[in-house]
This record gives structure tokens, sequence and C-alpha cells, in this order.
């Protein structure tokens, strides 16, 4: 028997337990009678019973009146049944019996009534701030969602290549901070500037600078954000958008891609938008309706101007329109600069050269083009960037990262190879190209190689010999195919959509057709959906489809000027490819060395002598930035003790040593860079007398030779005579057999 109570009281026969079930019981011990059985707990052969009255009620079962013993299940079921009738009999009587503990734990006994009551409470706090939310949303859904920028970081010196727009900003926030200086001539602030650009040339940046540098109330929002799935709600932020304005001027309002809210009034399929429309139009007044705005400049931003509403575009509204530029290659120098301020740039980098072959980039880009090589040195564990790690990010930022883990079979490489290798060609030969820069055959984005060329200027227009070489130099991968294997694939599919792409705007857009001569065939205005939706063309089906046959025309043409050269080409068709499929990725210097007639074996040693030589610089540029960085922390030491000695913490001597430490470990530092450029000087000397002596040495023996074949010489010279006086007929086999090889 186990007792599982406290005090389970005293103990009973099972004919007691009867007694207490019926009431009769008396209790010789207390003298109590007729004592009746209020509640039962039983378990494991033990029963504990409470009777009505008792002291011990609501610490049951921990502490009990009496207890008693079963033997058997039988005993136990026989005392149940025994209270089932006496209740029956006795309505009146309570008797409670269980084999689950009863807890005395009030907590516990009153949880669930507890939780129902606190879940109860949440729901209905929870139901009551819902429409108290509710009801405040409907009230302020037409307030506006603009946002007000007391300090900016961005100043007008941390923009660069955009010099003309930023002097015509800095003039507005030279109106707002001196505004007597312009109205004692008559001149009134503008109301509104127009920020026009492509994307990612700074015009929200520049807006910055304009809050940084202004000191006044800078409030901004973007178009999106006026417009809402009810109606008039957009008209409503207009009008709380220039309230707020008015209770902060003079201010500015700042306008992100204002083209969401400021299409034209009546585009569209349906006839235009009632309420995007009635946005515009509240937007029109606040800007320059009856009532002045004195005090309040908009400024706005789009890549889109030729899509807003005329109305909006008018002086008044919009005084003035900037245009902001990609930047040409003195502004991209400048933004390398600023970019590279946060950034450990190596001192062989050139700010210079990457300023001239990242020509079109943009501000965006060149940022996002720094950011990629950081993260490829950091991938490195370079503690700064490299050369290497730029140009890799320039390609990154072009044509997406390389994939070099991507099985690529055998064939394809070897396709992929002479589709390239014919990129190349043509862009060498061809007067007009852009010089090659990089020519891979490893995957990059979503094409299987690439031929990088770049321009060497930022030049504005494109004469018609530039445009039909580059449509030619686009068909060189798709004519390599069909020359060397005798069919093509769809890997040129990039290349055909370029080529004819440029064609067609040669024909419909710049007056280039030799049949049609000078006119265009194409809107004036960019096309978006509304404003030519049900328009006509302002020509001809007759015309349409001579316009169509000199596009396909000036396709033919450039197809067959392209293969001959690839044709005529040939053995360096195979050179390239062959160096392709050894070392993968080629630059300039190799592609000019195979032009020059250079065979693959010795480019090879070329390419490995300079990899070589890079992997000594970047080495050495590594132990220099270690030892660099060894010496500042020594530095730092020092300055860490100068001021534990200013504080007393620790004595003159002690300090005198730590300062002692560091200039022997800077005198150790300067030592070893020392001691690694002597065998470094010592080795590049060696090698330049090793390639003199060798120079001389051939001399003399080529000298000798031709001493020995005087005689043979003529004959070598009529002969050589005698092949040139040939030129044409040698020239016509070479191609025929050339053709021969490549069907």
């Amino acid at each position: 028997m186990f007792v599982d109570t406290t005090n389970p009281g005293k103990q009973i026969k099972l004919s007691d337990v009867d007694q207490l079930i019926a009431g009769t019981y008396s209790d010789e011990d207390s003298g109590a009678a007729n004592l009746q059985m209020s509640e039962l707990y039983y378990k494991d052969g033990v029963g504990y019973i409470i009777v009505v009255g008792s002291q011990n009620e609501k610490s049951f079962p921990q502490n009990a009146d009496y207890y008693f013993e079963y033997s058997s299940s039988a005993e136990i079921a026989s005392v149940i049944s025994k209270i089932d009738a006496r209740v029956a009999a006795a309505p009146e009587v309570k008797i409670a019996y269980s084999t689950n503990k009863p807890s005395n734990n009030w907590f516990l006994t009153y949880l669930p009534t507890l939780l129902i009551i606190v879940f109860g409470g949440v729901m209905v706090y929870t139901f009551y701030r819902m429409m108290t939310n509710s009801n405040k949303s409907a009230m302020s859904f037409g307030k506006t969602r603009a946002k007000a920028y007391a300090n900016t970081k961005v100043k007008f010196d941390d923009i660069a290549g955009a010099d003309e727009e930023k002097a015509e900003l800095e003039e507005i926030v030279e109106f707002l901070k001196n505004p007597k200086k312009f109205t004692d001539l008559g001149a009134r602030i503008p109301k509104g500037i127009l920020l026009v650009g492509n994307p990612g040339t700074g015009k929200t940046l520049l807006a910055r600078a304009v809050a940084g540098e202004s000191n006044v109330p800078f409030i901004s929002i973007s178009g999106s954000d006026f417009v809402e799935m009810f109606v008039g709600v957009g008209a409503s932020r207009v009008r709380d958008l220039f309230e707020q304005a008015k209770k902060n001027k003079p201010c500015i309002v700042f306008i992100d891609e204002i083209d969401a809210v400021g299409r034209q009034r009546g585009a569209g399929l349906g006839g235009g938008n009632d309420e995007r429309e009635q946005t515009l139009n509240q937007l029109l007044v606040e800007m320059d309706g009856f009532e002045p705005n004195e005090g309040i400049i908009v400024l706005a931003a789009t890549n889109r101007s030729d899509v807003l509403d005329p109305a909006l575009l008018r002086p008044g509204r919009f005084d003035r329109q900037i245009y902001v530029h990609v930047p040409d290659v003195r502004g991209r120098e400048g933004i390398l600069k600023i970019h590279a301020r946060n950034k450990p740039i190596d001192d062989s980098v050139d700010f210079k050269t990457l300023a001239r072959i990242t020509a079109g980039f943009t501000g965006a880009d060149i940022e996002n083009m720094l950011n990629e090589a950081a993260i490829l040195a950091a991938r490195a564990n370079r503690p700064t960037i490299i050369m290497t790690d730029i140009t890799e990010g320039i390609n990154k930022v072009l044509m997406g990262p390389q994939k070099k883990s991507k099985l690529v079979t055998e064939k394809d490489k070897l396709i992929t190879a002479y589709h390239e290798s014919g990129h190349a060609i043509l862009a060498k030969k061809l007067a007009n190209c852009d010089d090659v820069q990089e020519v891979s055959i490893i995957p990059r984005g979503m094409a299987g190689g690439y031929t990088m060329s770049r321009p060497e200027n930022d030049n504005s227009f494109a004469s018609y010999n530039k445009l039909m070489d580059d449509i030619a130099m686009s068909m060189g991968g798709r004519i390599a195919e069909e020359v060397v294997f005798g069919e093509i694939t769809t890997g040129a599919s990039s290349d055909l959509q370029h080529a004819t792409k440029v064609a067609h705007h040669m024909v419909f857009d710049w007056g280039m057709s030799k049949t049609l001569g000078f006119m265009t065939l194409s809107s004036q205005e960019t096309i978006f959906v509304g404003r030519d939706y049900q328009t006509k063309n302002e020509f001809s089906e007759k015309l349409a489809a001579e316009a169509d046959d000199e596009v396909r025309s000036i396709l033919a043409e450039n197809y067959e000027r392209a293969k001959k050269i690839i044709i005529e080409n040939r053995p360096i068709l195979e050179e390239m490819a062959k160096l392709l499929l050894e070392r993968e990725t080629i630059y300039k210097e190799e592609v000019d060395m195979i032009m020059d007639g250079k065979k693959t074996e010795e480019i090879v040693k070329f390419m490995n002598k300079r990899d070589k030589a890079e992997k000594a610089k970047e080495a050495k540029i590594v132990a220099k930035n270690q030892a660099n960085k060894k010496l500042e922390d020594y530095k730092n030491k020092v300055e860490e003790g100068k001021k534990l000695l200013e504080n007393g913490v620790i004595s003159k001597e002690e300090y005198e040593m730590i300062v002692s430490e560091y200039e022997k470990q800077a005198k150790a530092i300067e030592e070893s860079k020392k001691s690694a450029q002597k065998p470094a000087v010592k080795a590049v000397k060696a090698q330049v007398k090793t390639e003199e002596k060798a120079q001389v040495e051939g001399e003399e023996k080529a000298q000798e030779v031709e001493e020995t074949k005087k005689p043979k010489r003529v004959r070598a010279s009529r002969s050589e005579k005698t092949e040139e006086t040939t030129p044409k007929k040698s020239r016509k086999t070479t191609k025929n057999d050339t053709e021969d090889k490549g069907e």
C-alpha cells in the first residue's frame, strides 16, 4: 500500500465506510455522530474520505479525515455502487468520488474560468480597436504620405559628373538662402524644376543634395502614393500635401517618378482614368492656380518626360527642365573617386583608364561595379581592391557572373570558340568597330560566350559606316559556324536581334536608306499605350513594304561582306579558336598578337609569363598591405600608450618602451621591404642581361649563316620575287582551299 497524502487521517474499516455513506457513522475519538461522507478519492488500494463540514475540505486530499484499505477492485466497486444508490435514494445528499487526485490549488481550480474571462476581454478589446482604427483610417485616408526631412547627409560635393545640373540646383538653394539678391533685380523664384534623365543618372541623388544644402524643410513623396483604390483619395492627398507645405514655407516638395500621376489626360484604352486625371488636375491647380503659392518649390524626377501632360510642363508650373545626362569620361572619373572614398583601392588602380573603358556607364552602374569589385576582393581574402577585381566587376555588371561550374560539352565549347572568334576577327578587320578588349568561351549570364569591345571615346553620334560595320560584326559568329561546320545553330539569336534592330532604325528612324532617301517612317513621339492607340501610320503599306525590303537588303549586304572577311582570314580564325579552347579567355594583347600572325604556342608562353608576373605583383601587394597593417597596429598601440600615460595608468618608462618597440618594428618592416625588393631587382637585371646576351649571340650567328650562304641568296630573292608576281592566283587558291575545308 502507498499512502498518497500528507495527512491521511484516521484509518477505518469497510463497514465504517458503509456508515459514512449512510450518514450514521459515529467517531468515538472525537465524539462526533451521524457523520456524512462528502468526497472519496481512491487509488492503489487506498481510499481517502472527507466528511461534510470538515476543516480539511479545502486541502483535501492532502489532508483527509479518514482512509481505508481495499484488497480488490470488487471491494471498491461495491463502495462505489453503495454511493450511487445512496445519492439516487436521497438527491439532497452530494457525494463525489474520483480516481483523479483533486487539486488543492485555487488558481488551478479557477484557471479555466480565468482563461475564458481573459480571452473574452481580449476579443472585446481587439474588436474595439479595429472599429476605432477603421474610423481613423477612413478619416485619414486622404492624408498625404509625404515624409519631411530636416537634414540629409548628401551634399553637392558628393556628386560628380553633373556639373551643369548642380549649378542649376545650386542657384535654387541660393535663392532660398538669399532671396533678396534675386528679388532686387525683379527675378522670381522658379515654381517647379523637372529632373529628366535615364535611370541611374542621379536624379534622386541631386534632389537629396538639394535637401542637404538648402536648410529648409524638404517634403518627399512618390508619384504612386497619390492614387489609391478609392475615388477622390488622390486629389485629397495633393491638397493635404500642399497644405503641409504652406505651413512650412519656404520649403521644397519633391515628387519622385511623377509620371505615375502626371501622364497626359485622355490617354488609355478607355479614354483615361477619372481618378488619376482628377489627381493631376488638383496638382495643376496647386502648382499654379488662382491662389498664389509663394515660397514652395516643386522638384520632380522622371525618366519619361514624353508621357507627361503638356499643362504640367508649361512655364509657371515646371519653369525649368534639367536633363541629367549619362556622365562623360571626366564625370565617370569623378564618380569613381567619390565611390572609392570608403573602399581600400590599391595604388595600382588607374581611375583614368577605368573612366575610359566604362563608356556609357551611369553613376548607379559605377557604384554597382565598385561594390562587386569589393565583394570579389573579400572573396579572395585580399585587403585591397586591385584592377583585376574592378575589370571583373565591369564584366559582371554588363553581362552577369561567370558560370565556370556549368557543364559544357566539347562540341558546344568548340562551336562557341569559333563563334566568338568570328566576332573578334570582324571587330579587328572592320575600320569602324570598337576595339576588342576580351574574348571568352566561359558562360556568363545568359550567354554561352562573349566578345567584349569597348569604345575609346564618348561618341555622341554614329555614322552610316559605323552602323554598317556594327551589323556586320554582329553576324561574325553565325558566319564562322557556317564556314567551319557547314551548318548553323541557335547560338546567334541575340546577334540577329541586334543586327535587325540597328538596320530597322537606320531605315525607319535615321533616313539612311538608299532607296527611300532622306525621310523617317516612325512617329516623333515615344509610343506608350493610350496615346498611340487607334492611330494610323503616316505612310502607305507600299512604302512600309519597301522599307522592310530595304532592311533585308542592309542585312544581306553586311552578311556577304562579313562572310568574305571570315573566309579570307580562315587561318586566323583557326588559331584564335585553338587559343580559346586552350585558355578559355583571351584579352586585347592576345587578340592583337593573333591578328599579327603569331602562333598559339608563342601566345600561350606570353600569357603564362604575364600571369606569373601578375601573381608576383599581387603577392607583393598583399605583403605590402600586411606590413602596413602591422605597422598601423603598432602605431595604434603607441597612441593608446600615450592616453594611458596621460591618465597616469602607466609610467613614462613603460610608455618609452612601447615607443621603442614601435620604432623597432617599423625599422624591421622597412628593412624587410627593401630586402624583398632587392632580389626582384637583381632578377630583372639578370633577365635583361640574359636577353641581351642571347640577342647578340643570335645576331652574330645569323650574320655567320648569311656569310656562308651568300651565293644562294640570289635564288631565294628570285623565288620570292616570282611568288610576289602572282599574288592573286595564290590568294584565290587559298580561298578555295579554305572554303573546301569549311564545307
